[in-house]
């Protein structure tokens, strides 16, 4: 950081509003919340937040889903998939996240969010202010699976070398130690993992 940006930093105050969080939950009627999907490319998140999400707003549950992709056509088009650029893209959909968490709506997102320290660094901050505001989704379906679906052609890609950096083939995915909830793709259909990751939220 340079003095520049500390002394930029210096010039900005945090404003207090009037309308608080609890007061825009009362609005809503339930607590803000943050589902966190993670899970290798053609897992299945997209496709199982997207059920959660209809059968959340069926019991009038105020919601909002970030998908990854959709982000990258708008608020990240401007990152790759480097580390570095992953990293970032992380920085600002837990950013989002967050301000929607405040706007008290139930904040659905979907990333591949590879890295274990990452998503607890994400569970951390969001939990500061009141516990159980972050739940972490696993959607567990094997790499050979994933492959076998390859819905974007990316897997066959990434074994050609086409693609470098890609999750679970040439770069790590750290799958969670313990997740709120956890998903097998493998018997569970999109609407019972909607369902069972339904029962689990503290709305």
């Amino acid at each position: 950081m340079t003095t520049r940006d500390i002394q930029s930093l210096e010039n900005i105050r945090w404003h207090r509003t009037e309308v608080s969080r609890k007061d825009r939950e009362t609005l809503h009627g339930h607590r803000g919340l943050a589902v966190w999907f993670t899970g290798l490319s053609g897992s299945g998140k997209s496709t199982i937040a997207n059920a959660l999400c209809a059968q959340l707003h069926a019991r009038g549950i105020s919601t909002y889903l970030l998908d990854g992709d959709n982000l990258r056509h708008g608020l990240n088009s401007d990152l790759g998939f480097s580390m570095e650029d992953r990293e970032e893209n992380m920085r600002r959909v837990s950013e989002v996240t967050g301000l929607m968490v405040d706007a008290g709506l139930v904040v659905i997102t979907s990333l591949i969010s590879p890295l274990r320290q990452q998503r607890e660094q994400i569970r951390t901050k969001l939990n500061r202010d009141e516990a159980n505001r972050f739940v972490e989704v696993f959607v567990d379906t094997p790499l050979e699976v994933c492959e076998q679906r390859d819905p974007k052609g990316l897997y066959a890609k990434a074994r050609s070398g086409e693609i470098e950096d890609f999750t679970g083939i040439s770069s790590p995915f750290e799958p969670p130690l313990h997740p709120e909830v956890h998903v097998d793709t493998t018997v569970m259909d999109v609407d019972t993992c909607a369902q069972h990751i339904l029962t689990k939220l503290p709305v």
